[in-house]
């Protein structure tokens, strides 16, 4: 073994203790304290600051698109979380698997779809031009990257749904037991490492944008009071 492959063994591992273990407390720790402190000191921000009034159109096209794809991945990536040997249970017959997997790709697609939509309903649109902040760029931009990581990972890392059951989740859960195997994802495809660790740095970016809409939305609507919209523009010559 040379001199040259410790030091590059021992700055790799350095980085994989820094990704897979410092980084997803960082994260969690970030998410749960900047919430419950934005809430207390700024509840109002806690909003999606929707621009539909702005542009409604390639809204309803891009969002409900990214919105149906995103849940519908997300959903699939929690129950795989919580229960994967009922995951593996269904992948043991070919069909299922072969099912299973290419919904998942073709809601990943439609989650792209929509999120590029988006993207360039907000570049397109002068007025949301105007409201869109730094953050909401560098959130955009975050999301792209997991949502085209975790599409790559279907189309070239095949039976996503089996391996992440059997890696991905036994991780998660040594993280929550504060015991990181890490040994089970370092292994992993440069692709497949990245879509875990931008998963980890949209959590810990999470309370600083207006995703934080997401941990208050379904209760905010039972018994709000409706909303009255008024709408200005500048009168024409012929109004006048």
């Amino acid at each position: 073994m040379t001199l040259a492959s410790i030091f590059f063994g021992g700055v790799f591992a350095y980085f994989d203790e820094l990704l897979f273990v410092a980084l997803p407390y960082v994260a969690f720790a970030l998410f749960f304290l900047v919430s419950i402190v934005r809430y207390r000191r700024r509840a109002f921000t806690y909003s999606s600051l929707s621009s539909q009034f702005l542009e409604n159109r390639q809204h309803f096209w891009g969002l409900v698109s990214f919105h149906y794809g995103l849940l519908t991945v997300l959903l699939g990536h929690l129950v795989a979380f919580l229960v994967p040997r009922s995951i593996l249970a269904w992948n043991s017959v070919p069909l299922r698997l072969y099912i299973l997997e290419i919904a998942a790709l073709a809601f990943g697609i439609l989650a792209l779809l929509g999120l590029i939509i988006s993207t360039l309903r907000r570049l397109n649109a002068p007025r949301l031009r105007v409201v869109s902040s730094l953050t909401d760029w560098i959130l955009i931009l975050m999301v792209l990257v997991q949502v085209v990581s975790g599409v790559w990972t279907a189309l070239f890392h095949g039976w996503g749904s089996s391996w992440f059951a059997t890696t991905a989740t036994p991780y998660l859960w040594s993280i929550f037991t504060f015991h990181p195997e890490i040994d089970l994802v370092t292994a992993m495809p440069f692709m497949v490492k990245l879509h875990i660790v931008m998963a980890f740095v949209i959590i810990g970016f999470f309370p600083f944008t207006r995703l934080v809409h997401a941990l208050v939305m379904p209760l905010m609507y039972w018994n709000r009071r409706n909303q009255v919209v008024r709408w200005w523009r500048t009168p024409r010559a012929s109004d006048q």
